[in-house]
């Protein structure tokens, strides 16, 4: 499972709800990409679609798993279909949610005000409102635990994106060449209010490129699916797939 690219963003922090419903049956990863929560940006390199393929890669060889499902959200979500191009015969199944990585995908302005936000209540807030549709989901206490991981972040997340920042949208997208290669059938989980990956941009055209595709669009729902329609993302999830383990 493969976060997205917010300051302040960890693999636990995106995933561990999701990951506990799924239950027992399943034996989920959700690492810290470079440059976020615990894992730092190799000296030399500067973050960026190759780092992030390799990482996840070579961390699934290194825990012997010969098949395996990946999930991705936003950034994460090319990462993800990048990684079904390179690993055919591993990969079995991709989930891309609010998802980066569409050929000739702009880059939005609220992406661009959440990669720049300043570490602190102020730019957690800023950032968490732009994520979500219903402002409720914006408390106080979600404030503060993302102001104080963006804080600890903020060392290693300031190389990742610096302006101007529309190359490093380019960076995550995939040629139709690539995704023409994604050979595992791929859900495609959109909110129809996101600002950030706006679902015509970012969803629509990967209809026309990738060989097995399904797209499920939530109303109502702006970048994060997994919080704001939990129960119905889970249940998304855990259906596409359970398809290919017989349950």
């Amino acid at each position: 499972m493969l976060h997205g690219s917010g300051p302040g963003t960890t693999g636990s922090g995106a995933w561990a709800a999701t990951a506990q419903a799924l239950g027992p049956s399943w034996h989920v990863v959700a690492p810290d990409q470079a440059g976020f929560g615990d894992t730092p940006v190799p000296a030399g390199s500067r973050g960026g679609l190759r780092l992030w393929v390799g990482q996840a890669a070579e961390l699934m060889d290194a825990l012997g798993a010969e098949r395996y499902a990946v999930v991705g959200h936003s950034m994460g979500g090319a990462v993800a279909l990048a990684l079904a191009a390179a690993r055919p015969q591993q990969v079995t199944r991709v989930v891309a949610v609010s998802t980066m990585g569409a050929p000739g995908a702009p880059l939005s302005a609220d992406l661009e005000a959440i990669w720049a936000a300043p570490a602190g209540p102020l730019g957690a807030r800023d950032m968490l409102s732009r994520l979500v549709l219903d402002q409720a989901l914006v408390t106080d206490a979600a404030v503060d635990a993302r102001a104080a991981a963006m804080r600890a972040g903020a060392g290693a997340f300031a190389s990742l994106f610096p302006p101007p920042r529309a190359r490093w949208v380019d960076d995550l997208t995939l040629s139709a060449q690539t995704l023409a290669a994604v050979r595992a059938p791929v859900l495609l989980v959109h909110g129809a209010q996101d600002r950030i990956t706006p679902l015509g941009t970012a969803a629509l055209p990967l209809l026309d490129h990738l060989p097995d595709v399904r797209l499920h669009v939530l109303g109502r729902c702006g970048h994060v699916p997994a919080i704001e329609h939990p129960h119905e993302f889970r249940q998304l999830l855990s259906s596409f797939l359970h398809r290919d383990r017989g349950h």
